[in-house]
């Protein structure tokens, strides 16, 4: 079996060292003599693995005490509901800084559940930048301050920490979690689906500050109560075993990279390598991106003629570079680059992208 360089948006490529691991444990995990899919989530074996996960996690970040870690399911769709349900009484208002498609859904999904206020766009702007900081208009009421770290399909990142007062400031970094050191104190609550940066889809993972579990004041189902999920260590129901288990072992492979200050190293070298690639074809490849919001995590990019994107696509999947389709909301060609993407995959599309500007110019 041939192994492809995987540049997909999400589902998205796994260390290698952690699938084979996975595959060696699979039918008999921890001298069980069954999977981990088949232990119970009660079971030793498997709290200790969940305890584990957790302490890896929080050594990896330095996760404050005064701050809870969750494993939950849903999606990180699901929690654009449940954190205005958490986290905003009846009444109040939020601030949502929408520089995307993600974030643009996270307050159609909280519409129901809290006032919204857009307190600044990047609409008008196609996306193509971050809005202006200057230009925000926060709520010093507001329950949060909800924003998008990096958008997947837009290509754009914030690579700062954004200064919101005293409200609490809530990130989905279901895109660039873990790939740099982050000052987990600055962030009243973060989350992130899995299929990225951690795992397999269908696992969701949430660092929130204790004080903010406290909240809550609207009836809901305890299952949709992060106080609830946090007394009961995100077992109030049964968990995604198979993903959490998963996680754990992703943890455990960052770890032994040399941590997030190396990954943020190694995710520097891939961007840079196929901005590099873009900048400099003469405009064969093009970025709209302003420099300094570009992604090192998910890189859109056009061709001169998009008459050539068929045969770019057919050609670089039979070249073993798999999942470089742009998303369909824009077109055109997008390569994500997240941690388990090896500089070995990016130098391969590099040269790609010059030999086919060669024979296709």
């Amino acid at each position: 079996m041939s192994r492809v360089w995987n540049f997909s948006a999400g589902p998205a490529a796994m260390p290698q060292a952690v699938l084979e691991r996975a595959q060696r444990e699979l039918l008999d995990w921890n001298g069980s003599g069954a999977s981990v899919m088949e232990q119970s989530h009660r079971g030793k074996r498997f709290i200790d693995m969940a305890a584990q996960a957790e302490a890896d996690l929080r050594t990896l970040l330095a996760i404050p005490a005064d701050y809870a870690v969750l494993f939950l399911q849903g999606g990180a769709t699901q929690q654009f509901a449940q954190i205005p349900m958490n986290l905003a009484a009846e009444g109040d208002c939020a601030d949502y800084i929408v520089s995307g498609h993600w974030s643009e859904k996270a307050v159609s999904e909280a519409a129901p559940y809290v006032r919204v206020n857009v307190a600044a766009s990047g609409r008008a702007d196609d996306y193509l930048r971050l809005p202006p900081r200057d230009g925000w208009r926060l709520d010093a009421r507001a329950a949060y301050v909800h924003y998008t770290p990096n958008e997947t399909i837009h290509g754009v990142e914030f690579h700062d920490i954004p200064e919101v007062g005293a409200v609490p400031l809530v990130a989905d970094m279901s895109s660039n979690i873990l790939s740099g050191p982050l000052d987990i104190s600055r962030f009243g609550l973060i989350y992130a689906g899995a299929q990225k940066n951690i795992g397999p889809s269908g696992l969701v993972v949430m660092i929130v500050r204790r004080d903010l579990l406290q909240r809550a004041g609207r009836p809901m189902a305890r299952i949709f109560r992060y106080a609830e999920q946090a007394a009961n260590d995100s077992m109030l129901n049964t968990p995604n075993t198979w993903g959490w288990y998963l996680a754990g072992l992703t943890f455990q492979w960052l770890l032994a990279q040399g941590g997030l200050t190396a990954m943020a190293e190694h995710n520097r070298a891939k961007a840079d390598l196929l901005y590099r690639t873009i900048d400099g074809s003469g405009g064969y490849y093009r970025n709209p991106i302003e420099l300094s919001a570009r992604s090192r995590m998910n890189v859109p990019f056009t061709l001169h003629d998009k008459a050539l994107d068929v045969v770019f696509l057919e050609e670089s999947e039979a070249a073993g570079l798999l999942a470089l389709k742009g998303h369909k909301a824009l077109g055109g060609m997008r390569a994500s680059l997240y941690n388990a993407v090896p500089l070995d995959a990016v130098q391969a599309l590099a040269a790609f992208m010059r030999d086919f500007a060669q024979r296709h110019g």
